[in-house]
């Protein structure tokens, strides 16, 4: 339990009350002050570092996009508490979704070949609809920087503009896919920012981050996207 988990919890406990299935189920606390989660069945990517093919199928593009659309048709009602807490701060307002923030591959799980969902809701907090759209397409088109990519397995960089259409059409945008590609690299230096920022003032994740590369890398990504364009 951090300071968060309270609000992250209402969050569930609201998709379970609207019947959306692609997330945990809160249980409770135990008896050490841990929180207690139902299980989503199925097989995750553990701690691979390749992804498995099956990550970069067109139909598994299709389905997180649903996956996303769905997720945002549960989660316009709910409104948090006015005292909610999220890990990466700011306060939800009129406008604003209440997003998982890190719906990635390392965080979803998949039994007989269909998306059970994402579990690891610790980052869920504020942001707007065309934001996650853009997060989710970072993650899942992929959008990263080239050599993050292709340490995972990927490198059809070619496909990308039109894989970015796909999740896109999907999930049901129709507005300019270039305006997701701008939010992506927003998104990114600001999450960039918030990991030097973290990793100052002593936060455990943040400083193995920084030590990974994690924010170099995203600096990478949002320069290369400058010369991405998705209409190729």
């Amino acid at each position: 339990m951090r300071s968060w988990t309270p609000a992250v919890h209402e969050l569930l406990r609201h998709l379970e009350r609207v019947g959306f299935a692609g997330a945990p189920r809160v249980v409770g606390v135990d008896s050490q002050g841990r929180e207690v989660l139902t299980f989503l069945e199925g097989e995750t990517l553990g701690t691979r570092q390749v992804w498995p093919e099956w990550t970069r199928t067109e139909d598994a593009l299709r389905q997180v996009a649903w996956w996303l659309r769905d997720y945002h048709k549960a989660v316009a009602g709910f409104v948090p508490p006015p005292d909610a807490a999220w890990r990466g701060g700011g306060r939800w307002r009129p406008g604003l979704i209440i997003a998982h923030n890190d719906a990635s591959p390392f965080n979803a799980a998949w039994h007989d070949g269909r998306l059970t969902g994402f579990f690891d809701w610790d980052f869920a907090g504020p942001v707007s609809v065309e934001s996650d759209v853009a997060w989710m397409a970072l993650s899942w088109v992929p959008l990263h920087s080239r050599h993050v990519a292709a340490a995972e397995g990927f490198t059809a960089f070619e496909a990308r503009p039109k894989r970015l259409r796909q999740f896109l059409s999907a999930y049901g945008w129709g507005g300019d896919p270039q305006v997701i590609v701008n939010e992506i690299q927003a998104r990114m230096t600001a999450r960039a920012l918030a990991i030097r920022r973290g990793a100052a003032a002593g936060d455990i994740l943040y400083t193995k981050l920084l030590r990974l590369g994690t924010a170099d890398d995203m600096d990478r990504a949002v320069r290369e996207l400058n010369d991405f364009s998705a209409a190729r």
